[in-house]
């Protein structure tokens, strides 16, 4: 056995031995630990003399080297650009989204600051940013086989989720400079106050509910219990039935009392209610073939706190 890192006086003494020196088993026994094996690491292998070095040698050695590689265990094609789970595509929509939050936070304060009405368009593109920012964040972090470029939500919410947004966007641009008698009457200090209460705890709400469902979550209702798939009763489900649409629908109405829209407040509320009413009982048909009584009893002592949907 070869022992390194003897730093002994005698090591020391002879660090440096003289050209042509035999190999240690044959010198002498100065440095041996008694049975033939040197007290430091000689190199004992080391060829007398070497031999050329041509290209055949090195292509040889670059092919061994590369045959031992094995890519299909170094290389995850889901994380390749174009693939639903592409680092440079989730980087790119992080990026722009961050982006988006910080700029357009800024620039809602410096308008507001400077008394131009115009502040409440970046200001719900700002809170838009952080929305599927979140969606996104919330979902790798507790739900990480799920996390996909598609959990950012932002094209594959449907059309109608698109046009809501962009018509609450003109709406606000259009009364915010030429009718700001109209928006006044409605965006008041206070009613802004309110506004953003419930984008805050709309928005807390939906993250907690999705980071305590964990592996449970999902965007998509499910037809079929996936393996491992719990029914979650603790934390926020031990009161709301559903606190991810809770949270979504007093979230969206939160952004139009902000901004003073009352056309788009009044189609927010009936289509959202609309979209939940009906989603909730599909779903919740999936959920008693899961679950069974199980369910049944959790829905009769729980609540889904978006008024007139049981």
């Amino acid at each position: 056995m070869r022992k390194f890192g003897d730093f002994s006086s005698a090591a020391i003494h002879h660090s440096e031995p003289p050209q042509n020196t035999p190999p240690p088993s044959a010198a002498s026994n100065d440095h041996d630990l008694g049975n033939g094996t040197p007290s430091i690491s000689w190199p004992v292998n080391r060829p007398r003399e070497y031999g050329s070095w041509d290209e055949k040698i090195d292509r040889d050695i670059r092919a061994r080297e590369q045959a031992n590689i094995d890519h299909a265990s170094t290389v995850n094609r889901d994380l390749l650009p174009g693939h639903p789970r592409a680092l440079s595509g989730i980087a790119i929509r992080a990026f722009l989204l961050g982006f988006a939050l910080a700029g357009c936070s800024l620039l809602t304060v410096w308008l507001a600051y400077h008394e131009y009405r115009i502040w409440r368009a970046p200001q719900f593109i700002a809170t838009l940013s952080l929305f599927h920012f979140l969606e996104f964040y919330i979902t790798a972090a507790y739900n990480t086989p799920a996390a996909k470029i598609s959990s950012f939500l932002l094209f594959n919410n449907g059309r109608e989720y698109t046009a809501a947004h962009t018509g609450a966007l003109i709406e606000c641009l259009v009364t915010s400079t030429f009718l700001p008698t109209w928006q006044s009457r409605f965006s008041t200090p206070y009613a802004i106050m309110l506004g953003l209460a419930l984008i805050v705890m709309g928005q807390t709400c939906r993250s907690v509910a999705m980071a305590q469902a964990g592996t449970n979550f999902n965007h998509t209702v499910q037809r079929r219990k996936n393996e491992g798939h719990e029914l979650v009763t603790s934390g926020l489900y031990a009161h709301l039935r559903h606190p991810s649409y809770f949270g979504f629908f007093w979230w969206a109405l939160g952004t139009q009392v902000v901004i003073g829209n009352k056309i788009c407040l009044v189609l927010y509320a009936y289509l959202l209610w609309q979209f939940f009413y009906h989603r909730i009982r599909h779903e919740e048909q999936s959920l008693v073939q899961f679950f069974g009584s199980q369910y049944v009893e959790y829905r009769r002592r729980t609540r889904t706190g978006i008024p007139f949907v049981p």
